[in-house]
């Protein structure tokens, strides 16, 4: 049996769906698993044990759709569902085959984050499993996967030798402004961190992680767009505990039951994506009294009121207490 799983974008959400990965692989007999994913983000899924081919694109499913179409799948899980992922399944669409599709809940997102309505009440790992109910394929409980390629791993040799006894992990930046920590609190909080410090992010995170690691350039090391998204894991594995706003990483260190708090500005714990599994070891910092959060499913480019008090009045001392 044929299975070709559908998810663009981005680190977390591919995260997420690996539980739903395995069970397809575990509980479907002779399930052969392909993903289908951005070309940015194929290294997540090409490293899964449970996936045996791994198709990317950059812009337009044009780029694969000839190669999709010669595989003849028998079942199409799309956990996307937008429409670039219907066109696939559109095209795909074949007399024996069967697509299987995750429900967004669109409309209750949209209750939750214009009135402020929390109708939702499921995590989004729950919500892909709905999508192959039908197929019989129930959750293991096993939680999130994450592989990382045996030459991808950063051994504890390579880090400063400041941290070779032990470090926290402070992730820099995140796709939409609105769920990044700001400058001065990161400062703020790996000036006051009681262990070293590595910090972790994009090319595009450097110079912040530069400004970050002024503030103390014997305990903070700026790691940011040096490693991969494969390293990065790596480091965060070795660490003791990590601090990330809503990112990939934050589901990236679920996956390895780290020690986590979690930073939250525009988005909130009610649209579904804490860390997953992972509760015990999880400790949530947010700004409770705002009515404006969560303003967006995803968080946004700028604070739609212009104040951004959802980060900008957090207590970085509360995150040094906790740890």
């Amino acid at each position: 049996m044929k299975v070709l799983v559908i998810r663009f974008s981005s680190i977390g959400d591919i995260v997420l769906t690996s539980p739903v990965v395995r069970c397809l692989k575990t509980q479907l007999h002779g399930a052969d698993i392909h993903f289908l994913t951005k070309q940015v983000f194929q290294e997540i899924p090409a490293a899964n044990p449970h996936i045996s081919k791994v198709y990317s694109i950059q812009q337009d499913i044009a780029e694969v759709m000839q190669e999709l179409q010669q595989e003849r799948y028998d079942i199409v899980v799309d956990l996307h569902d937008n429409i670039r992922s219907r066109q696939v399944c559109a095209q795909l669409k074949q007399k024996k085959n069967k697509v299987y599709r995750y429900n967004k809940q669109r409309f209750r997102r949209f209750l939750l984050t214009t009135f402020q309505w929390d109708v939702l009440h499921s995590h989004v790992v729950d919500r892909y499993f709905s999508a192959v109910k039908a197929l019989g394929i129930i959750n293991d409980g096993k939680g999130l996967d994450y592989f990382i390629p045996e030459q991808e791993d950063i051994p504890m040799g390579k880090l400063p030798f400041t941290h070779l006894a032990g470090y926290a992990v402070v992730v820099v930046g995140a796709q939409h402004f609105t769920k990044q920590i700001p400058l001065e609190k990161l400062q703020e909080l790996c000036g006051k961190m009681p262990i070293p410090v590595i910090l972790i992010g994009g090319k595009e995170d450097a110079y912040t992680g530069t400004q970050i690691e002024a503030v103390d350039n014997f305990k903070i090391y700026n790691a940011c767009g040096k490693y991969s998204i494969h390293q990065s894991a790596s480091i965060i594995r070795k660490a003791k505990f990590v601090v990330t706003p809503d990112t990939g990483m934050m589901h990236i260190a679920a996956a390895f039951h780290k020690r986590i708090i979690s930073v939250w500005g525009s988005t909130e714990k009610r649209l579904g994506f804490i860390p997953y599994q992972n509760e015990a070891n999880t400790v949530i910092i947010e700004n409770a009294q705002l009515s404006c959060r969560p303003c967006h499913k995803h968080g946004r480019d700028a604070c739609p009121k212009g104040h951004f008090k959802c980060m900008m009045e957090l207590d970085m001392q509360k995150v040094v207490d906790v740890l």
